[in-house]
């Protein structure tokens, strides 16, 4: 899972020992990746003749005055929901201030989705619904989410359509073949107030927005402009109540954080839905320690550089990590999953896949 120190993670072997590069017997590599510790996992989705190979990373941020810090990011990946081979969800959810909210978050939306009798019949309606309602059990909880909460990004897969929810600053990314180019074509919008409409949609419930050295005098507060997210870095624009000195969120929706809810932040998701096609070679779902330095096009080339999604994810969170080490003295915590989707045709003998 990445080396202490970031620099050692760049570089990795296109497949680790015991696994396969050509298309045989489709059944998870039982030997588990030497940086992940994963086996490489398949599912099936019958109604469309496809499968999802898939892997997941996970990484301890370094914080050097917490050591001994918990990972505030936890993920979601459940197959088969409500016991349908052709619905899966995949997410990352990263907490504030504690790892319990994004723990919390994760286990009641599985649990809420595989209890929704009509998440089929308006699988919109009822992801909407799964967010409102892990959001208001997090309040009702034992967890003090005054101060804490947790952004949250998920993809559920119905059958040959994707549905993506969003809330907050972590991102899904998905792979288009175009000709002889592979493109990156975004999932999520980060909802943070370098988006204009979000920054005037809490402007209007009363939160300052400043960025910290704002905050601190040491920049004009007047200036409301801090350039493209993509560009900027390590400053951003976060929100603080009026005449007071927090919560300081950089983003602008996420799950708990009651005490931000009262200047705009909310857990009403942004929804997408892409109806995938062959030109789909595979998705991304990844926090924002992923996203703080790579962007998506970089992520997607690094994806598609790999055959195997496990060096895949050792490659970005080990860039990740370096980044971050480059540019500050801590670095965050980092979790991606890498999804591909595969096509099958059925030979006279044995399963073999074909794009």
């Amino acid at each position: 899972i990445g080396c202490v120190n970031g620099k050692c993670c760049s570089r990795y072997p296109s497949l680790p020992d015991g696994a396969s590069d050509h298309c045989g017997e489709l059944k998870p590599y039982k030997s588990k990746h030497i940086l992940t510790q994963r086996s490489l996992e398949i599912v099936h989705v019958s109604s469309h003749n496809f499968t999802l190979q898939y892997s997941i990373l996970t990484q301890l941020g370094y914080y050097q005055d917490t050591v001994e810090r918990e990972n505030q990011d936890s993920f979601c990946i459940k197959t088969q929901i409500q016991c349908n081979p052709n619905v899966h969800v995949f997410g990352v959810f990263v907490g504030q201030y504690g790892a319990q909210c994004s723990n919390f978050v994760n286990d009641k939306l599985v649990e809420i989705l595989s209890s929704d009798s009509t998440l089929l019949d308006d699988p919109l309606k009822s992801y909407t619904s799964a967010f409102l309602a892990k959001n208001f059990e997090l309040h009702d909880s034992e967890i003090d989410d005054t101060m804490s909460g947790t952004t949250a990004i998920t993809v559920l897969v119905v059958g040959d359509t994707l549905y993506l929810a969003n809330d907050g600053d972590s991102r899904a990314v998905i792979a288009v073949k175009n000709g002889d180019q592979i493109l990156a074509e975004d999932l999520s919008m980060d909802q943070t107030s370098f988006r204009k409409d979000e920054y005037e949609r809490v402007k209007l419930c009363g939160a300052r927005v400043l960025s910290i050295d704002q905050v601190e005098g040491f920049k004009d507060p007047n200036i409301q402009n801090w350039g493209e997210e993509e560009n900027e870095g390590g400053d951003p624009p976060r929100l603080w109540i009026p005449n007071e000195m927090y919560p300081g969120t950089a983003f602008t929706r996420s799950v708990g954080d009651s005490t931000a809810e009262k200047i705009g932040v909310i857990a009403d998701p942004e929804i997408s839905v892409v109806k995938l096609t062959p030109n789909h070679l595979f998705f991304v779902v990844a926090s924002d320690g992923v996203f703080e330095f790579l962007t998506s096009r970089t992520v997607v080339n690094m994806v598609a550089a790999y055959t195997d999604p496990r060096d895949a994810c050792a490659a970005i969170a080990g860039e990740s990590y370096t980044l971050w080490l480059e540019n500050e003295d801590r670095t965050d915590d980092i979790t991606i999953i890498i999804i591909q989707m595969k096509a099958l045709w059925i030979p006279i003998v044995g399963w073999w896949c074909h794009r």
